[in-house]
């Protein structure tokens, strides 16, 4: 099957969107970034190609004399079965790595003996594995380092006991570990993945009685062991001279979200784009072609890097900044613009007895204020407004800057997408696509 790859590939996070030949989202996938390049862009386009299969999936099962309630728990179903399959594989990887740093760690904690140790933290580690994907589990981070950083902290400090134990030696196994298995680029075979998943699904949502449903298993083991050709691909992001493509497939961060939002939401005229590293205001025609855009110009201060700092100040996961904030009674008003000095002055804050929420809500009033300067700058806020980015998908932000935008251009539509941090990726499929036709007449 034949498709086009955009890669954007950012401070924080790398993402995949994968295009069929009408230009139709096929599949998505993110990790974190890291320092090579070309595993991020590696894994992210492998997480995307997974996608891919179950967006097949979906469409053939107009194909199957099924009722609409049996195709959306069947896919409900393999969607979590997939998922649950690829995340043992990863654990797999992640135990093996494990039992080999135990013996090296041993050794700079005299007395420890964690191989043990390491063993029943994998064991734990299996028990918890299918309540992650279950119906209604607890919301968590999109990527597997965070998961198992944040439950081998828990299992570690569980079965820790000093000294032969401690918990200590116990993180430094994992420490080592995880920098290799989150640059593992791993492909989890069909006999250990997909295969057990379909029948999984078969089994749990009742198809396997279903008189479809050999016809279906066989269909849906075709899709996943289809041949992905990925006819063009372009990259662009905050790293995108360091991606593995060609320079003729770079395009700039600038043109990829101005497309990429034009794409998803034709009647956009600014675009808002809060990062990891930077932000981005833009100004597009109605073809979603740029006309004038303003960028930071000094450093990550209202950015997604910023209030990941503040996450890490408080101690808090970044996706808990938002709910807490959003109970303030008080917003305090945050005067610093420097990432570090801001860490400062919310210490400051706090011991002075000003509540947590009302911190927050005010740290993120001050990166939206920052935004909206460079909106200014720009060319001011037309209509229709949309905002991307990662810091999309927190809350707070939209909110916030919804309430400005209202107050400062009037009654602006205002567009934001649950695929927001996919923009600038989307974008590059959508440059893909265009050079397409003159990738393959130059490949005859």
């Amino acid at each position: 099957m034949k498709c086009h790859v955009g890669i954007d590939l950012g401070s924080t996070t790398t993402k995949a969107v994968v295009l069929d030949c009408e230009q139709r989202v096929l599949g998505r996938g993110i990790t974190n970034s890291r320092s090579n390049y070309d595993v991020a862009c590696a894994i992210a386009r492998a997480e995307a190609f997974a996608n891919v299969r179950l967006t097949l999936c979906a469409r053939s099962l107009a194909d199957f004399n099924l009722s609409e309630a049996e195709r959306v728990s069947f896919l409900a179903h393999l969607e979590q079965s997939y998922k649950l399959s690829q995340h043992r594989a990863r654990l797999d990887t992640l135990g093996a790595q494990l039992a080999e740093e135990a013996p090296s760690v041993e050794k700079l904690f005299v007395g420890s003996e964690l191989s043990g140790a390491v063993r029943e933290i994998m064991d734990l580690f299996m028990k918890s594995a299918e309540s992650l994907f279950a119906p209604g589990a607890p919301k968590r981070s999109d990527f597997f380092r965070d998961t198992a950083t944040s439950q081998y902290h828990q299992f570690a400090q569980r079965i820790a006991s000093p000294p032969r134990r401690s918990f200590e030696a116990l993180m430094a196994v994992f420490d080592k570990s995880i920098l290799k298995v989150e640059n593992n680029e791993y492909e989890v075979p069909f006999d250990r993945g997909a295969g057990p998943a379909i029948d999984r699904a078969l089994a749990t949502s009742g198809i396997a009685a279903h008189r479809e449903s050999p016809r279906l298993r066989e269909t849906l083991a075709g899709l996943f062991t289809l041949t992905i050709d990925a006819v063009a691909s372009v990259g662009t992001g905050y790293g995108r001279a360091r991606l593995p493509f060609p320079k003729e497939q770079i395009r700039s961060e600038i043109l990829c979200h101005g497309l990429g939002a034009h794409q998803l939401f034709p009647a956009t005229a600014t675009v808002l784009d809060i990062g990891g590293q930077d932000t981005k205001a833009i100004q597009v025609d109605d073809r979603g072609i740029v006309t004038s855009f303003q960028m930071n110009d000094r450093c990550a201060a209202g950015c997604g890097r910023y209030l990941g700092y503040i996450a890490d100040e408080m101690n808090l996961g970044l996706h808990e900044l938002s709910p807490i904030a959003e109970q303030a009674k008080r917003p305090v008003k945050i005067s610093s613009t420097c990432t570090v000095f801001a860490g400062a002055e919310i210490r400051d804050r706090l011991t002075l007895g000003q509540k947590r929420e009302d911190v927050l809500a005010g740290l993120h009033r001050a990166v939206i204020l920052r935004a909206l300067s460079l909106l200014a700058r720009s060319g001011g806020v037309k209509n229709e407004f949309t905002f991307t980015g990662g810091v999309a998908k927190n809350a707070t932000a939209v909110r916030i800057l919804k309430d400005l935008i209202v107050k400062n251009y009037g009654n602006i539509t205002m567009n934001v997408s649950a695929d927001s941090i996919y923009t600038g990726a989307l974008g590059a499929a959508l440059f893909a696509a265009r050079s397409a036709p003159k990738l393959e007449k130059a490949a005859v």
